[in-house]
């Protein structure tokens, strides 16, 4: 089987000490379950894979026993360049997305030529109550509609979310300080007006202040909003 084999070929690439790096960075993940698989090494068997007749088998087998093998699985769908496919086998593995590398790193190549119909999926995704659904939602706002497809309507979405989840209220801070870089005009107001939690508010502005795209005025402009408890 498919699976087996894929099993089999992650172990053949584990690196303990870089499993150790991995567990550190990832407190809520057992280290049972790491196999240790660089990333260069994963992103070269989806490419493999991807191509491979059969896996949808393995796409299809959820959840998965290893972190390494979920981390795989979205490098394959990120291979993806059916946009229906992509949302299907995103849809079907996001309610076992548990760490926020593996999250970050599901990024379809469909999505980037389909991002007239990624809206309304993106608005699902946002409305969930899973923790890495919608930071997934927020990180492809952020991938997507801060460029030139931008639209204030993606912000305001984004401000109306109030979460007690670290990773979602980081997902926020960071979709925020990444469109002060490139939107400012637009943005700058959901700070002016506190528009966001406050901690998210705080955390946008020092992320905003550590980036080298925000000029020192702005920067100083920022601090001087920051939110005292």
């Amino acid at each position: 089987m498919i699976t087996e084999e894929i099993e089999k070929r992650l172990f053949e690439n584990a690196d303990e000490k870089y499993r150790d790096f991995q567990a550190k960075l990832m407190p809520g993940v057992e280290i049972e379950r790491i196999i240790g698989v660089r990333t260069p090494v994963l992103r070269k068997l989806a490419k493999e894979y991807a191509e491979n007749e059969k896996i949808g088998e393995f796409l299809s087998e959820l959840p998965h026993k290893y972190y390494d093998e979920n981390n795989l699985h979205g490098f394959i769908i990120s291979e993806c360049k059916d946009y229906e496919k992509a949302v299907k086998y995103t849809d079907a593995i996001l309610p076992y997305v548990d760490n926020w590398a593996t999250c970050d790193l599901l990024s379809p190549k469909a999505f980037k030529k389909n991002r007239d119909r990624l809206s309304a999926d993106i608005d699902r995704w946002l409305s969930s109550d899973r923790t890495y659904t919608v930071r997934f939602g927020l990180e492809m706002i952020m991938s997507h509609f801060l460029d030139d497809k931008f639209s204030v309507d993606f912000l305001e979405k984004a401000a109306e979310i109030r979460s007690e989840e670290y990773y979602v209220n980081m997902m926020l801070a960071w979709l925020f300080a990444t469109a002060l870089a490139k939107q400012w005009e637009s943005t700058v107001p959901f700070i002016e007006q506190n528009r966001l939690d406050t901690w998210v508010h705080n955390k946008t502005i020092q992320k905003a202040c550590e980036s080298y795209r925000i000029t020192g005025e702005q920067k100083n402009y920022l601090k001087g909003m920051k939110i005292k408890r």
